[in-house]
């Protein structure tokens, strides 16, 4: 059945997929509590810890999960003022229907087949699952890395009640030579394969608490209104990512937002037209006070 699922998937357009097992994740719980501990979480993840390391809290019947790369590189676009992972239509939503046209698909060859899939919207830690998956490794910059399109790769995954047989995770690394590090606009790369997720710049574009002077400064030395690409444009790993074999991420593309337009919006019409884009979700009054940051002279 496993060969099925590669073939589904293969059809459906998927050229990674791998299988993590239903957990509890024991490793990750000590890696997450030492996150706890040290102040290491934004308040966007799920707050209940047990929920991120037990699948089976989620769907109780869980056997597998099935777990999916989603390659979105188009090239280097300069003065590009939103992260490359926003350039197309709404990721999550083109994924979403990727993942429910796979369950579908198994339903048919699966008797009683039950599952749940999620695009960043799930309680449990994606990129941990792509590693249980084996289907990349460890960046010191927390990325899944991949040998054919680097990290620049979406994550969707589907818990599910078959008993797929499990992956082995990658016995690798990154080279961890320490560039992401030293180019990361807000210090939040440790060095150590942790990060401080409130120093990062994608992070500080979408939240909506008040900007500290420390935002400030880490915005203004990147230059984008919403989200960051620099710790991965600057990976090595990243030097010969082919670009992306999915259509969807090749079209609909849109590089820039413009202060002034969206300043001459209301929330509808910015709904209206941005609804259907990944930076909309946090709203135009954040996009329109990290632009005002960045056009502040002191």
């Amino acid at each position: 059945m496993k060969e099925k699922l590669k073939e589904i998937c293969k059809f459906s357009g998927i050229e990674y997929v791998g299988i993590a097992p239903p957990g509890p994740y024991l490793e990750l719980e000590k890696i997450l509590e030492n996150r706890i501990a040290q102040r290491y979480y934004t308040g966007l993840e799920e707050t209940d810890l047990r929920r991120r390391i037990d699948p089976s809290l989620i769907m109780e019947d869980v056997q597998s999960i099935i777990v999916c790369l989603f390659p979105y590189f188009i090239g280097h676009v300069q003065d590009s003022n939103i992260s490359k992972y926003t350039y197309s239509l709404d990721y999550h939503v083109i994924i979403k229907e990727k993942l429910e046209k796979v369950g579908k698909l198994l339903s048919e060859h699966i008797e009683n087949f039950y599952y749940q899939s999620f695009v960043d919207n799930g309680p449990l830690v994606d990129r941990y699952l792509a590693y249980l998956a084996g289907l990349g490794y460890w960046g010191v910059n927390n990325n899944i890395i991949t040998d054919k399109y680097g990290s620049y790769v979406f994550i969707g995954y589907m818990l599910n009640n078959y008993p797929f047989e499990f992956d082995t995770p990658l016995d690798k690394t990154c080279i961890q030579c320490g560039t992401c590090v030293k180019r990361c606009p807000g210090a939040a790369i440790l060095g150590n394969f942790e990060i401080d997720p409130k120093r990062c710049v994608s992070y500080i574009t979408q939240k909506k608490d008040e900007f500290s002077r420390q935002d400030i400064d880490i915005l203004r030395n990147n230059q984008k209104v919403f989200g960051c690409d620099i710790c991965q444009d600057v990976c090595p790993h990243n030097n010969k990512a082919v670009f992306t074999n999915m259509k969807e991420f090749k079209k609909n593309l849109m590089y820039n937002l413009n202060h002034k337009e969206i300043q001459s919006m209301s929330n509808r019409e910015f709904k209206r037209k941005y609804g259907n884009r990944a930076f909309s979700w946090r709203g135009k009054k954040v996009i329109l006070r990290n632009f005002e940051v960045l056009n502040l002279k002191n």
